[in-house]
């Protein structure tokens, strides 16, 4: 990882209805790492999303949540990595997972989209490379396959809420590691936690 941006978009989608579902923890994070980091979001039209920016050290630290919708996320990305100029091994990515237990959080240097929409454009509009960075927040996976778009787009139960939120707030420490380019540090220290 370079030592000059660092671009941090939280997955999500718009709108009150969406407001604390499942599907919108990557958002929920960014909200909570803004206000960790005394990053002021605002709409910011040029770049699709919520955007705030600042200098922490040398590294200029840029968070977004799309103003799109979870599966347009790719044109958020895009735009603004190409009017900052940022590697893409400079993107970090926080979304959702199935496949993790509620409130695990893992992170994870490049790969496939795994099913996930959010991530498939992303992955689409970046002409096919996947090379950047995720933090995977963990939903777990309903008894049923066909239930996955209920359960994602409805609110967990409030204890469920409460874990995540737990986990997103232990987790924040790790990020001082990511944005100082601590990558394996912060990997090693987020995935023996629990």
């Amino acid at each position: 990882m370079s030592t000059n941006n660092l671009l941090i978009v939280g997955l999500g989608n718009p709108g009150k209805e969406y407001r604390n579902t499942r599907h919108n923890v990557g958002a929920d994070f960014v909200v909570i790492l803004s206000s960790y980091l005394s990053i002021l979001l605002n709409k910011e039209k040029k770049f699709l999303s919520h955007y705030g920016t600042k200098k922490i050290g040398e590294v200029k630290v840029h968070l977004a949540i799309p103003t799109l919708y979870m599966n347009e996320s790719g044109s958020t990305i895009k735009k603004i990595k190409e009017c900052l100029k940022i590697d893409l091994e400079d993107i970090l990515i926080i979304h959702d997972e199935l496949d993790l237990p509620v409130g695990k959080l893992k992170l994870k240097e490049s790969g496939g989209h795994g099913g996930h929409k959010g991530i498939l454009n992303i992955i689409e509009h970046l002409e096919g490379k996947n090379s950047f960075r995720r933090l995977r927040i963990g939903i777990d996976h309903p008894s049923k396959d066909q239930d996955v778009t209920n359960y994602v787009l409805s609110k967990g139960s409030k204890k469920e809420r409460e874990v995540i939120k737990t986990a997103m707030e232990n987790t924040l420490p790790i990020i001082d590691k990511v944005i100082t380019g601590d990558w394996q540090d912060a990997m090693l220290n987020l995935h023996t936690e629990s």
